[in-house]
């Protein structure tokens, strides 16, 4: 039975999220009115989340190009970066926020499955993933449930498809209540010759369809993640897709089997939007690259898994474990077969083209004929720059009482207990992070993930970094804070940054202080890109995370992923004590103040008005020193100071291997200089600071080189045997056991939780 479709007008173009001048422009460019199949592919590749028309303008001023690039940014379907030895790491971060607000597990898993086939579809075989998750406050029952949704999405997905998800971020604020943040990364290895491009090139070659069967999950999930969510966003669960994990890993192995065929000229996996976005985009990148291209399909060949579906829906679903593959003709039936062999569909459903169009077919019809540079940036799709006004947050400024009203031991043991700061176990422990057996050190015992390459001496450092606090108390500030903390965590581990990818999660572009925040958080972004070397290899956009249960946008979230190169594993640096005896070593003397510090909020119910203090060229300097420290040999482990301060970073240092937790005895020499300056010293964020380890007899050398950096470095204390000791100027004002620390701090994130009492919300 063949559905009526509906009468393509202004009102319907509206109703797909296209306004007036949009769908003006359609009409320009087609020279007639639509069908509703190519209304549907103009809607959803015109969409915030597949044509980028509110932030690209702004995204090229990011540093696209230079360092150890192969690609640059947007080119492919991820980053793609030099490692030496033949070999690439491609990597790239993409958000599933608003799915995994409505539907969390399958939210959360398919955001896992399709940043692994943006890898895969390079040519890349996945060795690590990471994630970043923002939640608001746990006292929240559905917070709570959307934490295990997510979880267990994340690691039902990544263990069945047996890639270790190795690090990652997980923050708790109340500006992400109605408008959880689920930030998704891969990291794959290949050959520089067996790398594939999203192209779809040479006249006559046949176009195939690879992967599960279509049906109409996703509809409409492109266009879904470019709203605001709202109550009525509990009614779009159909917009969020189903994933396959043991799907998927069959589709990886047959899709690398058939490239190392030598006879797929282009591969595309369908993510947001599927068909449409795969053939729209492989086609632009031929026109472009080739100067003429198109691809022609018809739909009758596209296996479906329900009857009836219209050509609209077969476009616009986004069923998961699919992507679409070019191949040499003549050879078609190599990579059938191959794919056959892994009991995968592998149709002909068309061929390349070389009339620059976008045709399909159904049922012996052409439904949809769109000049397919239309589609896609840089030909006919819409580009906006939105007003940008500053508004300062409105917070009561940060003023502490005087150090010697507090308890300081109540305060430092409820910081430990903060869900931002506790240890995050519960999350990780339920993450296979060992599979593949290239994993180097337990999660959270280096600053940094660290994946051995197997058959080299080299190892990669990655991670993940945002503090979205920051970034809402200065934007442009916060950005470069989110590029150089995730770079001082990697030069910790003793390897050299390379590159980032990023994922921006903002509320709505049309509100001008949102859309303020967005281009202040890249412009710090790109300088701090530019002064590490570490160029934008690509990422994603997420607008309008927004909700209509608080009223409020979320904290403006540029988060950042982040790549290093260890040539040499022998130079892994840990971030925990290891030898009693050795000396404790502060690098760096920045201002002290408490703004944006996680104590802050704690005690004074306030962020503060300004991200904590920054210096771009000491941070350059500090990475420069902890990298050659870790080539030298010198330091027996290093870890930043960030969430939580000082104190903070010290008990880490203490406690993070809890099968043998070493005690310390520290003594800050300081002048006093305001009456809280207790506080500021302990639990300050300031960036720029580093807590090494060393042996007794490395000290005066490691302090001599820090000089040599222009690194402020002193030693502070000495590790022991047991217990945990702080003084200033001599005197004692902290003291632990180490198992009263492992205690507050290990199970802090489940009592928060209340696991037991979480049900279906």
């Amino acid at each position: 039975m063949t559905l009526k479709e509906p009468e393509v007008n202004p009102e319907l173009a509206k109703e797909h999220g296209l306004n007036a001048e949009e769908y003006g422009q359609i009409l320009e460019i087609l020279g007639r009115t639509p069908t509703f199949t190519e209304l549907g592919i103009f809607s959803v590749m015109w969409s915030e989340h597949c044509s980028y028309k509110n932030s690209i303008a702004v995204l090229k001023t990011l540093p696209r190009e230079g360092g150890a690039l192969l690609t640059s940014a947007g080119e492919e379907n991820a980053g793609l970066v030099d490692i030496g030895d033949n070999l690439a790491v491609a990597f790239k971060i993409e958000s599933h926020n608003h799915p995994s607000a409505v539907e969390p597990y399958q939210g959360a898993a398919t955001g896992v499955g399709g940043i692994h086939r943006d890898i895969f579809t390079m040519g890349a075989r996945p060795v690590a993933s990471l994630n970043s998750l923002r939640f608001g406050s746990p006292k929240d029952p559905r917070v709570r449930y959307l934490v295990d949704g997510v979880v267990r999405g994340i690691g039902d997905y990544g263990n069945s498809f047996g890639v270790p998800t190795v690090g990652g971020e997980i923050y708790f604020e109340d500006a992400y209540t109605g408008n959880p943040l689920v930030n998704a990364m891969s990291v794959g290895l290949v050959e520089h010759q067996n790398t594939v491009s999203a192209t779809a090139e040479g006249e006559g070659n046949p176009v195939l369809i690879v992967g599960s069967s279509t049906g109409k999950d996703g509809i409409h999930g492109a266009t879904f993640a470019s709203e605001d969510l709202s109550e009525a966003s509990e009614d779009k669960r159909p917009s969020v897709q189903v994933g396959d994990p043991f799907a998927e890993k069959l589709l990886l192995e047959a899709t690398l089997e058939a490239i190392a065929t030598g006879y797929v000229a282009g591969l595309q996996d369908m993510g947001a939007a599927g068909l449409t976005s795969s053939t729209s985009e492989m086609s632009s990148r031929g026109i472009s690259t080739n100067g003429s291209g198109g691809i022609e399909i018809d739909l009758d060949f596209v296996p479906i898994r329900e009857n009836d579906m219209s050509a609209y829906e077969i476009m616009l679903s986004e069923s998961q474990e699919r992507m679409l593959i070019v191949a040499e003709k003549g050879h078609e039936q190599n990579i059938i077969d191959v794919y056959s062999k892994w009991d995968i569909h592998a149709v002909i459903i068309g061929t390349v083209t070389a009339d620059n169009q976008l045709r399909v077919r159904h049922h012996g019809a052409v439904v949809a004929e769109i000049p397919a540079e239309s589609l896609v940036l840089g030909g006919g799709a819409p580009v906006y720059i939105r007003e940008a006004v500053e508004k300062k947050p409105d917070n009561p400024p940060a003023d502490p009482r005087p150090d010697s009203s507090i308890d300081l031991r109540d305060a430092s043991l409820r910081l430990l207990s903060r869900p931002n700061i506790a240890s995050k176990q519960w999350v990780y422990q339920q993450y296979d992070s060992m599979v593949q057996t290239n994993t180097v050190t337990p999660t959270g015992q280096t600053d940094a993930a660290v994946i051995r390459i197997k058959g080299t001496k080299k190892a990669l450092a990655m991670k993940t970094d945002c503090n979205g606090r920051y970034v809402y108390l200065n934007p442009k500030k916060g950005g470069m804070i989110a590029v150089a903390e995730c770079a001082r965590n990697i030069a910790c581990s003793g390897a050299t940054p390379l590159a980032i990818t990023n994922c921006l999660n903002f509320g709505n572009p049309y509100k001008p202080d949102v859309y303020y925040q967005f281009k202040a958080s890249v412009e710090g972004m790109g300088e701090a890109c530019r002064a590490f070397n570490t160029p934008v290899t690509g990422g994603n956009v997420s607008f309008y995370n927004e909700s209509s249960l608080t009223g409020t946008a979320i904290y403006p979230t540029p988060v950042i992923g982040m790549i290093g190169l260890l040539e040499d594993i022998e130079h892994l640096t840990g971030s925990t004590f290891m030898h009693p005896g050795d000396a404790i070593l502060l690098l760096g003397n920045p201002p002290l103040t408490l703004d944006g510090s996680e104590y802050l909020v704690m005690q004074y119910g306030t962020p503060g008005q300004d991200a904590p203090a920054f210096d771009l060229d000491h941070e350059l300097n500090l990475q420069k020193l902890l990298v050659g420290l870790a080539q030298s040999g010198l330091m027996s482990s290093a870890h930043d100071i960030s969430d939580g301060g000082l104190f903070t970073a010290l008990v880490e240092k203490s406690i993070m291997d809890s099968t043998n937790p070493l005690g310390m005895a520290v003594n800050l020499e300081q002048e006093i200089t305001t009456p809280s300056f207790i506080q500021e010293l302990l639990f300050s964020e300031a960036q720029g600071r580093v807590l090494l380890s060393v042996r007794p007899e490395n000290a005066a050398r490691v302090i001599e080189k820090a000089e040599h950096q222009g690194v402020p470095a002193k030693v502070i204390g000495q590790v022991r045997e047991q217990d945990v000791s702080i003084a200033v100027n001599g005197k004692e004002i902290l003291s632990f056991d180490t198992a009263e620390l492992k205690q507050t701090y290990y199970h802090a994130l489940e009592e928060a939780l209340h696991l037991d009492e979480i049900e279906i919300l």
